[in-house]
Formats: C-alpha cells, structure tokens, sequence
C-alpha cells in the first residue's frame, strides 16, 4: 500500500477545505501545520452569521470583495479564538497569497508557506515573505489525489451530452451516456 505524502496529504485538505467558501470568484482553503499535525484550517467566506457572496454577490470596492475574509486569515484567526500557536508553523493554501494575507502569515509567525497554485503572485508579496525569512514552494496537488473542480467537470458532461442530442445521436445512446455521468458526478442530469 502506497501512503500520501505529506504534501499532498495537507495540500488536499487545503482543497477540501476550498469546497466550503461562499465566495463566488474564487474558492481558496488554507491549512496550518505544525509538526506533521493540522492545527487549523479556513476558507474564505463572510463573517460568521453575516452575508455570503454566494447569496447576496460580492461586495466590491476598488476590484476587491470586501465582505469575504480570506482563508489564510480565516485560519490564522481560527488559532487566535483558541489560543493554538502559529509561530514556528507551516501553511497549505491553494493560491498564492494577496498581498494582505502575506503580511498576516508572516505576523503570525508562519515559516514555510505551500501553494498549490500561482494566483496573481504580487511581487512586494514575494519580497515580503523573503526579507521575513518566510520560505514559499509551490507544491501542486495531484489530480489523482482529489478532484477540485467536479462542478466545472459536471458542466462539460452536460453540454456534450447536450451537443450528442443536437447532432440526432439516439436515445439509448444518449441515456447511456446520461447514466455513466450520473453514476460519476452522483447526480441527475438535465433531460
């Protein structure tokens, strides 16, 4: 039996954790370890008990939604409300950092940041982490460990099936195909 590796174990629950943000642009998870043990998680999303963007929109001002509180401080703050020690630790996070939860990261005594993936990676971001001492690598989930985007996956089906119906294919044909993406994304497709 093959085991996860360390970075994949921690990065997928970085992506596991994405999959419970309200934000509608994007769907960020951050993870913080220390020692090989998690010690807290975030995503972003709104206040707890307030709006979600997902049910009101964003809240946009200057090209930045303001009613969401990013997943790295979601998680930093996760250890604060429980008196959890961040110095010394490490961080999972889907996407690079924006330039504020950078300073939040390196305030909180993180050292080693993993991303899984470039997102408008700001310079003064990067010099930050560097003059902070704070160690960044890329560490890319693999596809095969968890699949981050079945909505976009349960899309496509659908419109090729879609297409399939356009172009006169018949019916078994298409309710065959209809029943093996149900069996994958465990859901009823569109008739």
């Amino acid at each position: 039996m093959e085991r996860i590796a360390w970075h994949q174990y921690f990065m997928a629950q970085s992506h596991l954790l994405a999959l419970r943000s309200t934000c509608t642009r994007l769907m960020v998870g951050a993870t913080i370890v220390r020692d090989k043990r998690i010690i807290a998680g975030g995503y972003n999303g709104s206040i707890s008990g307030g709006s979600h963007c997902s049910e009101e929109g964003c809240y946009l001002v200057d090209g930045h939604c303001v009613r969401t509180i990013h997943a790295e401080v979601n998680a930093i703050m996760q250890c604060a409300k429980f008196g959890v020690a961040t110095d010394g630790a490490e961080m999972y996070v889907t996407h690079f950092p924006c330039l504020n939860c950078c300073k939040s990261i390196i305030q909180a005594g993180i050292k080693k940041l993993y991303y899984a993936a470039d997102y408008k990676n700001h310079p003064f971001a990067e010099n930050l982490f560097q003059e902070a001492g704070v160690e960044t690598e890329q560490v890319e989930l693999e596809e095969m460990m968890m699949d981050t985007n079945p909505s976009e996956k349960r899309a496509f089906a659908e419109e090729m099936i879609s297409l399939l119906e356009e172009e006169g294919v018949e019916k078994k044909k298409l309710d065959e195909a209809r029943k093996k993406a149900e069996r994958l994304f465990q859901v009823v497709l569109q008739r």
